[in-house]
């Protein structure tokens, strides 16, 4: 049986239903203590709270005040930690700014031994190499990959077929609901070899001992040891295909600029004019939606965004269904043109986000959530920024706002 049909059963839309209830049941079914013993198996006890978390369904204080209410952790715990995570790519984001598309330093081979196309094959979920291709299929029909697959991929993508991971990653982003640039860019290159110091790697007992049989990928250039992956990795020598590679694999979504369908217009001045505004944006579609009365919320999606890094349909849907549930007016526009409307309104709320960056059209949009304080010197490390942040922190319930 495709065990990709058993794990992941539905479409993007019923697998991430884009609402509160279903980003509270969610987090309702966390089970840390089976997380941290089970969450490196595809089939393990793994939370799929990152599309409500990158969207702002769920800020990830909220998703700690809602694990501690309902179970014990201490400040160590693997849950908190992967938390932790998410908060260090951004930590390198606020620092490095564009420079997180840009290797950090150079990985096993000098930047030229890499191509900047992703092949076809892998596009097409048919290099024959069962644990790759799984991966790209699960990709495409749920919008969503296990952390383990997303290495797995990242790691053969570069280091086997020499592909530039900053190929891999715009690909990968651009057909995850979850996708963060920083958290995936960021991971990319830790895989890479240019955020880290070395290479990761796998082989196929690694794939035999975390993934369900039909990933296996016994007699395949990946069943070798990994002192002979290594070698491979510092060789600029491309691998091909497996041999028995399958002429015909599945057709790639396209990735598009704009939501289809007309739900979205151009700005409009005289729509806002003297009105309180609460602006929302992809990157914030939680409970803040709720207005209060007489405060119009309008959605908006920035162009210069969305051309430099279009999404696939089922992302526009995601994001698209909740703008429409949280608001009473829905835009699509650059940033001239949101900011001109804008200028008509009596006051304009929102919250800020990196991936707008200066397109918002909001001065003084306030800084999202975070658990963790900001830290002024760039941590070169995440052991060294998790030290940094959890100085003098007692519990995570100081953390949550419990404490």
């Amino acid at each position: 049986m495709d065990t990709t049909a058993a794990l992941f059963a539905d479409t993007p839309e019923g697998l991430f239903p884009p609402t509160l209830q279903a980003a509270q049941a969610r987090l309702a079914a966390v089970r840390p203590a089976e997380y941290a013993r089970s969450r490196n198996h595809l089939q393990g006890a793994v939370t799929r709270l990152s599309p409500y978390i990158t969207h702002g369904f769920l800020s990830l204080p909220q998703v700690l005040r809602g694990v501690l209410q309902q179970h014990p952790l201490d400040l160590q715990h693997k849950f908190v930690y992967e938390l932790g995570w998410r908060e260090y790519f951004h930590h390198v984001w606020a620092h490095e700014g564009e420079g997180i598309f840009q290797s950090c330093h150079q990985g096993p081979l000098p930047e030229a031994a890499y191509s900047r196309e992703l092949p076809v094959d892998i596009r097409q979920a048919r290099t024959g190499l069962p644990v790759i291709d799984q991966a790209v299929r699960t990709l495409y029909a749920t919008g969503w990959l296990h952390n383990h697959a997303r290495m797995w991929l990242a790691s053969y993508v570069v280091h086997l077929r020499k592909v530039h991971w900053r190929a891999g990653a715009d690909w990968l982003y651009g057909h995850l609901l979850d996708g963060d640039l920083a958290s995936n860019h960021l991971s990319w290159q830790w895989v890479a070899g240019t955020g880290s110091h070395k290479p990761y790697l796998f082989n196929a007992d690694n794939v035999a001992r975390y993934a369900p049989a039909d990933w296996h990928s016994p007699g395949t250039l990946v069943d070798q040891s990994y002192e002979q992956l290594d070698r491979l990795a510092h060789s600029s020598k491309p691998v091909r295909p497996e041999p028995a590679a399958p002429a015909q694999g599945v057709a790639e979504p396209a990735l598009l600029q704009r939501p289809d369908g007309s739900a979205f217009s151009a700005p409009d001045a005289a729509a806002v004019q003297g009105r309180q505004v609460q602006l929302l944006h992809p990157w914030s579609l939680g409970d803040s939606a709720a207005a209060a009365p007489g405060v119009l919320r309008v959605g908006v999606l920035v162009q210069e965004f969305h051309q430099a890094w279009p999404w696939s349909a089922a992302r526009w849907q995601f994001v698209g269904q909740r703008l429409q549930k949280a608001c009473e007016l829905l835009w699509f526009g650059d940033a001239a043109a949101l900011r001109a409307a804008l200028a008509s309104a009596q006051s304009v709320q929102a919250v800020a986000d990196p991936h707008l960056g200066t397109c918002l059209p909001v001065p003084a949009a306030v800084p999202p959530p975070r658990l963790f304080a900001p830290v002024n010197l760039r941590c070169r490390s995440f052991s060294q920024y998790w030290s940094r942040v959890t100085r003098g922190i007692q519990g995570p319930e100081e953390l949550a706002g419990l404490g």
